[in-house]
């Protein structure tokens, strides 16, 4: 069976390519993605497939049922783009100004779609029911899953299944990993709000600037002495702005950063320590400290007997040479909720080009070959999960 759907998803290949190149030139921002989710929608209503659109806000879902009983199995592919100017010179350039696909998400769809056709095409050959999730606004906090999941895209779900297609891995391998494999992601902003003056005389002053430096180098101190050293965590401060002529001592500065772990105590005592230290220096420098903290995605924490079943699949389609256990990655992805309500797994797909680029990068780009690598793989475990 799984051999006649290799068939067909090579065959597809290159309508895979025209889908995601279409996708790559017209890119939508998180949450505004209507056009998007129209053409997905449109795809399948063409298939004849069951498709239901509006799903926590511009998520599709469209399921497939076999000839056969079986369990329900769930695919995702994410489809938002990001707020970046496109710098590569390729034919299929994004059209839209300050907007491009710079993470693969056009790719995710793109290899959905075709899979999706495919086993359309052999359903009274297939058991079980399959769940094609398309999910909008990944990017962007508080993101597209939770909602999705909230109007039901996982109603008797028994599994579920996703990849990335990662263009730092090289092209036919893949990377799996049990438990944690990406991190929570949250978000932080401090506003410090002191004294100004002139910078003749400081001491007439509550100067935000050297406040918030004081922020800096204090908050830094939690991953390394307050966090456990075996438990991964980062907290970063990303920007930090306080705006004033050469000879002004400013008034206020923003601090905005963010912190991802992968314990859910570590993050709880990363958050608590923050607050202990905004209110130690406020009280310290006489000075006001407004900090708000939001948690974002939660870690991407694999299930381990789905991991294992992936493993054993890829192994058998890719050979075990190419199928390599990964670290945690410090990244964030809303795969997170969806693995917190079933049992499943989330791999990277090697799609590594010619000349890499980071992911959110200008330039980034995959080698679209990744595609068919990802729908081979996500299929075969979708098909064979029903054994």
């Amino acid at each position: 069976m799984k051999e006649k759907l290799f068939e067909k998803l090579t065959s597809a290949y290159e309508d895979m390519v025209v889908i995601r190149r279409y996708l790559h030139m017209n890119p939508e921002l998180s949450f505004q993605e209507e056009n998007t989710a129209k053409y997905i929608v449109d795809f399948y209503a063409d298939l004849g497939v069951e498709v239901r659109s509006g799903v926590g806000g511009n998520g599709v879902v469209a399921r497939v049922k076999g000839g056969r009983p079986g369990k329900t199995v769930a695919l995702r592919a994410d489809f938002d783009a990001l707020p970046i100017q496109d710098e590569k010179d390729v034919p299929y350039k994004s059209t839209v100004p300050g907007v491009m696909h710079a993470c693969g998400h056009d790719g995710h769809t793109a290899t959905l779609l075709q899979l999706a056709k495919a086993i359309h095409e052999m359903q009274e050959d297939l058991a079980g029911e399959y769940v094609f999730i398309h999910q909008h606004a990944e990017e962007t906090a508080p993101g597209g899953a939770k909602p999705m999941i909230e109007d039901g895209c996982l109603d008797g779900v028994d599994v579920i299944f996703g990849t990335h297609l990662w263009s730092q891995t090289e092209m036919g391998t893949i990377e799996y990993r049990v438990g944690p494999t990406m991190a929570a992601a949250d978000k932080f902003e401090i506003t410090v709000q002191g004294a100004g003056g002139h910078g003749a005389s400081p001491h007439e002053t509550k100067d935000a600037v050297v406040i918030g430096a004081q922020l800096v180098m204090n908050l830094q101190q939690i991953v390394s002495r307050r966090s456990t050293p075996t438990e991964s965590a980062v907290l970063s401060v990303g920007s930090f702005v306080a705006e004033n002529a050469f000879n002004v001592i400013a008034d206020s500065a923003k601090l905005s950063g963010t912190v991802r772990t992968f314990n859910p105590e570590i993050r709880t005592l990363i958050e608590r320590e923050m607050k202990r230290i905004v209110e130690g220096t406020a009280l310290s420098n006489d000075c006001t400290i407004n900090f708000n903290y939001q948690r974002g995605y939660p870690a991407v924490v694999n299930h381990e007997d789905e991991t294992l079943f992936l493993k054993t699949v890829a192994e058998e389609i890719l050979g075990t040479d190419k199928v390599l256990e990964t670290n945690p990655h410090m990244g964030g992805e809303d795969f997170g909720y969806f693995l917190e309500r079933v049992p499943g797994t989330f791999f990277f797909t090697g799609a590594k080009p010619v000349e890499p680029y980071p992911h959110h990068h200008p330039k980034f780009d995959f080698d679209e070959n990744a595609m068919l690598t990802a729908a081979k793989l996500l299929g075969a475990a979708a098909i064979d999960s029903q054994n």
